[in-house]
């Protein structure tokens, strides 16, 4: 089923969203790969590894870690894309922005969906531990084409960077994307897409 998203997703949107849907986003999403991806994780263990005496897991929340300065930013409700784009051409808003291997992320994924992390875009398979999460916290996984990084910049209409900036192509940023096209490889009840037998 072809779909029209306006982010960031509800819970009631999520549950309607099955995989092999493709899915057309319009709002806010987030660039984030590995070294990202590390660099948020490392600081989420640090800060529940220094407040392990007074700290209830269930109060422990995207928001609160954006509060305290852990993460930059606020990762519940969040979209990220798994893209470390090229520099922009003069007069363009991004440069190609091709999605990366998922693989790369599935250590810090789990810990991200349970901190309220709704949405992911990138390529290929995740590990059986990000879809037992993926279905756990009632998120999506979201493929976008690989080698079609030109045409899916046309898509991006803002871009900001956020966070990061020391990583250079890898740092966070903030895109406004419109009708940006994905499809649903693993929906929120975590059944996985198989090619060739929607």
């Amino acid at each position: 089923m072809i779909r029209h998203i306006r982010l960031p997703f509800t819970k009631e949107t999520l549950a309607q969203i099955k995989c092999g849907d493709i899915l057309y986003l319009t709002g806010t999403v987030y660039t984030a790969r590995d070294a990202a991806h590390k660099r948020m994780y490392d600081a989420i263990c640090e800060y529940r590894d220094s407040h392990k005496d007074d700290l209830f897991e269930e109060t422990l929340t995207g928001k609160k870690l954006l509060e305290e300065g852990v993460l930059p930013i606020d990762i519940e409700g969040a979209v990220l894309y798994y893209l470390g784009p090229t520099p922009a051409a003069p007069g363009q808003v991004i440069g190609s922005a091709g999605p990366t291997t998922s693989g790369r992320m599935d250590k810090y994924t789990p810990t991200l969906l349970d901190l309220g992390l709704t949405g992911m875009i990138g390529k290929g398979r995740r590990t059986e531990e990000v879809r037992a999460s993926i279905e756990r916290d009632g998120a999506i996984y979201m493929g976008a084409t690989g080698g079609a990084g030109a045409l899916l910049s046309k898509c991006i209409k803002e871009c900001e960077t956020v966070a990061y900036e020391d990583l250079g192509t890898e740092a966070v940023r903030k895109l406004y994307v419109e009708d940006f096209p994905v499809t649903v490889l693993i929906d929120s009840e975590g059944k996985v897409y198989e090619y060739g037998k929607e």
